[in-house]
C-alpha cells in the first residue's frame, strides 16, 4: 500500500471509530442526566418523610455514582476527539501529497533576509520545505527542526538522525498517534522556555520558614474557628484568624500573582508533553539516538519523566482556582491556597527540576524526528542521502525539486566533487536555470538536517550553503538591488576566507550592472572563489562566461537549459544539458507579448 492509500483508507477506518465512541459519549451524557436526576428526586422524597439516614446516603450514593459516570463520559469524549484528530492527520498528510500546503504553519518567525540560503531556497514561508516537513505540534519541537533547516549537521549527527528516522518512518500509526495526543490541549503549542527560566529562580520560602510553619498551622485553626461560630459562639473567634490570613496573603500578594502569571498556560503544554514522552518510553527503540532520547526519559533511579512532568501539570492547574475570583477569595482567605501549590511547586523543583531542561530537550528532538519520518513515509521513493568523505561533494541521479508536485516531476543528474569548482548554468528564459539551483540547494539543505531527498541517489558532503538570488534593494538603507547583491558576495567570500567550506548558488550573478562590468566582475568572482574551500553553481545569460572552462579547464563546467520553437509555441523539457547555451526565447516571448522585434 502506497502513502496515498494508507492515508486515504484511514479516514473511513477513524471516522467509524469516532462515531462509535460519539454515540456512546451521547448515551452516557443522558445517563449523567438520570443518575443526577434519580437521585434528587429519591433524596427528596426520604428527607421529605424525614428519613435523614437514607437520605443522606443515598445523595452520597448518588454523588459516587454520578462521578464515575462523569469520568466515564469524559473518556469517551476523549476517544472520540483522538479518532476525530487521527483523521485530521491523514488528511492533512493527504494534503501535503498534493501540495496543499496553505494550511500549515509557514514558519515565518524564521524566516531572515541575512540568512545564508533560507530565503532564496524557500526554507520557510508560503510554499515552504517548512511546511512540507513539519509535524511537530510544540514551539519546542518546531524551533527544533528550523535549527535543523537553518544550519547543515556534522556528518556523525546527519547519520545518527537518518538512523532514528529510517526507524520510525514506517509506523505511521506511531507517528500520528504522537501527534494527536498533544492536540487535544488547546495551548499545547506555547513557549515552555519563560517558564522554565523562571523556575531557575530563587524560590519564594527559602527565606520564610516561619510562612511554611504557619501554612500548616493557621488554615486548620480558621476553619476550626468557623465550625465554632457556626456551632453558636460569637463571630470574634474567627476575626483574628481572618485577619492574619488576609494580612498575609495581602502582603505577598505580587509574589502569588508572579506565580500564577508563569503558569497559567503552562497546564496543556505539560499534558501535552506528558502524554507524547509516555508513548515514547513505552515504545521499544533500536537507533542509538532514539535509545540515548529514551534513556533520558526513563532513569535508573527516579520516576518517568512523562509521570513528572503530570505531576508539574496537576500542580500548575491548581492555580487555576484563581480565575475564579469568588473561589480564589475564599480558598485563599480560608486555606493559604496559592502559598500552599507555591510550596507543592517549589519541591517538585528541589526534586525535578534540575532534569526539566533535559526532557524538554527530548521532547523538541523527538518532534523533529517525528517530523523526518513522516516526511520519509510519504516519500518512499526518495533517497536516504550518503555522507561523502570528499571534500564538497554533491553527487545526484534523478533530482527533482521536492516542492514542485507536478506527476511527472522532471528529474537531472548532476555531481561536482572538490574545492574550485564552478558549474556555469546557462539558458533561455523560464527554462529551468533557477529552479535547477534551488533543486541542487534545497536537497542539499534536507541532506544535513538528517531528511530524505527527492532524487533516485545523493551523495554529499557536509557545507555551508550559501545562496545570492532574490537580492532587492531597500529603500530604507537607500540600498540598490546591484549593491544588495555586492553585499552578499562579500559575506560569500568573508565565509570562504574564514577556511569553512562553502557551497554556492549565485543566480543571474551581477545582473544590476551593464554587460561589461557584469562579464568582468563574474569573471574575477570564479577566479577568486577557485582559489578558495567553495564550490558550486553560477546562473548567467553571459555566454562568454562559458570561455572560462577552457582558462580553468577541470575546474569550469559548462552546463545548460534549452527550449523549442513549435510555431507560435515554445517548449521547455527543463533537461540540464552539458556545454554552452545555443537556443534562446526572449525575442520570441517579447513578440508574444505584443512588442514588435
Amino acid at each position: 500500500m502506497n502513502p496515498a492509500e494508507l492515508f486515504a483508507a484511514n479516514l473511513p477506518a477513524h471516522a467509524e471509530r469516532e462515531q462509535y465512541f460519539a454515540s456512546r459519549h451521547q448515551a452516557v451524557a443522558w445517563l449523567r442526566v438520570a443518575v443526577f436526576g434519580g437521585g434528587a428526586v429519591a433524596a427528596y422524597l426520604l428527607l421529605k418523610d424525614r428519613q435523614w439516614l437514607a437520605g443522606l446516603g443515598v445523595v452520597l450514593a448518588a454523588y459516587l455514582v454520578f462521578v464515575l459516570v462523569l469520568r466515564w463520559h469524559a473518556r469517551l469524549g476523549y476517544q472520540r476527539r483522538h479518532f476525530q484528530l487521527l483523521g485530521l492527520i491523514s488528511q492533512e498528510e493527504l494534503h501535503r501529497l498534493t501540495g496543499r500546503l496553505t494550511d500549515f504553519d509557514p514558519g515565518l518567525r524564521y524566516q531572515d533576509a541575512a540568512h545564508p540560503y533560507t530565503s532564496d531556497l524557500d526554507v520557510f514561508g508560503p510554499h515552504s520545505a517548512f511546511q512540507l516537513l513539519s509535524r511537530a505540534t510544540s514551539r519546542l519541537g518546531q524551533d527544533a527542526l528550523a535549527s535543523w533547516l537553518q544550519q547543515a549537521a556534522a556528518p556523525a549527527e546527519v547519520e545518527a538522525r537518518q538512523q532514528a528516522a529510517a526507524e520510525l518512518a514506517p509506523d505511521a500509526a506511531w507517528q500520528h498517534e504522537w501527534q494527536a495526543r498533544a492536540r487535544h490541549f488547546p495551548h499545547q503549542a506555547d513557549d515552555p522556555r519563560r517558564f522554565t527560566a523562571w523556575l531557575r529562580e530563587p524560590n519564594f520560602f527559602a527565606d520564610k520558614t516561619w510562612l511554611k510553619a504557619l501554612l500548616f498551622v493557621l488554615p486548620p485553626l480558621a476553619l476550626a474557628s468557623l465550625g465554632l461560630w457556626l456551632s453558636g459562639r460569637p463571630f470574634l473567634v474567627v476575626v483574628p484568624f481572618l485577619v492574619l490570613l488576609g494580612a498575609i496573603n495581602h502582603r505577598y500578594r505580587a509574589a502569588r500573582d508572579a506565580y500564577f502569571d508563569h503558569s497559567e498556560q503552562m497546564h496543556d503544554v505539560l499534558r501535552a508533553y506528558r502524554d507524547q514522552l509516555a508513548l515514547l518510553e513505552a515504545r521499544e527503540v533500536q537507533a542509538p539516538r532514539l535509545r540515548a532520547l529514551r534513556r533520558v526519559l526513563l532513569p535508573e533511579d527516579g520516576q518517568p519523566a512523562s509521570v513528572q512532568l503530570g505531576q508539574l501539570a496537576t500542580i500548575v492547574e491548581y492555580f487555576s482556582m484563581r480565575q475564579s475570583t469568588l473561589a480564589a477569595f475564599f480558598a485563599n482567605n480560608l486555606l493559604f491556597w496559592d502559598f500552599f501549590w507555591m510550596w507543592r511547586l517549589e519541591g517538585w523543583k528541589r526534586r525535578l527540576g534540575s532534569r526539566l531542561d533535559e526532557v524538554l530537550d527530548v521532547v523538541a528532538e523527538t518532534e523533529a524526528l517525528v517530523s523526518l519520518a513522516a516526511f520519509q513515509l510519504a516519500n518512499p521513493t526518495y533517497a536516504v542521502p550518503e555522507i561523502s568523505a570528499e571534500a564538497l561533494e554533491f553527487t545526484a541521479e534523478g533530482l527533482g525539486h521536492p516542492l514542485i508536485f507536478a506527476a511527472e516531476r522532471i528529474t537531472n543528474d548532476f555531481s561536482t566533487v572538490g574545492a574550485g569548482r564552478t558549474g556555469v548554468v546557462t539558458g533561455s528564459n523560464m527554462s529551468g536555470k533557477t529552479t535547477f539551483l534551488r533543486t541542487v540547494g534545497l536537497n542539499m539543505v534536507l541532506a544535513l538536517a538528517g531528511a530524505v531527498v527527492c532524487a533516485r541517489r545523493l551523495r554529499v558532503r557536509s557545507a555551508q550553503v550559501y545562496t545570492a538570488m532574490r537580492t532587492q534593494d531597500n529603500l530604507a538603507e537607500s540600498t540598490s538591488s546591484f549593491y544588495a547583491e555586492l553585499k552578499r558576495l562579500r559575506l560569500l567570500l568573508e565565509l570562504t576566507q574564514a577556511g569553512q567550506p562553502v557551497f554556492y548558488l549565485l543566480d543571474e550573478i551581477l545582473k544590476g550592472t551593464n554587460s561589461l562590468d557584469r562579464h568582468r566582475g563574474a569573471r574575477a568572482l570564479i577566479h577568486q572563489l577557485h582559489r578558495l574551500p567553495a564550490s558550486g553553481l553560477i546562473s548567467t545569460h553571459d555566454l562568454e562566461l562559458g570561455a572560462l572552462a577552457e582558462e580553468l579547464p577541470g575546474f569550469v563546467t559548462n552546463y545548460s537549459f534549452n527550449s523549442t520553437f513549435e510555431g507560435e509555441q515554445i517548449l521547455f523539457d527543463y533537461r540540464l544539458t552539458p556545454g554552452v547555451c545555443r537556443s534562446f526565447n526572449a525575442s520570441q516571448l517579447m513578440r508574444l507579448m505584443g512588442i514588435e522585434v
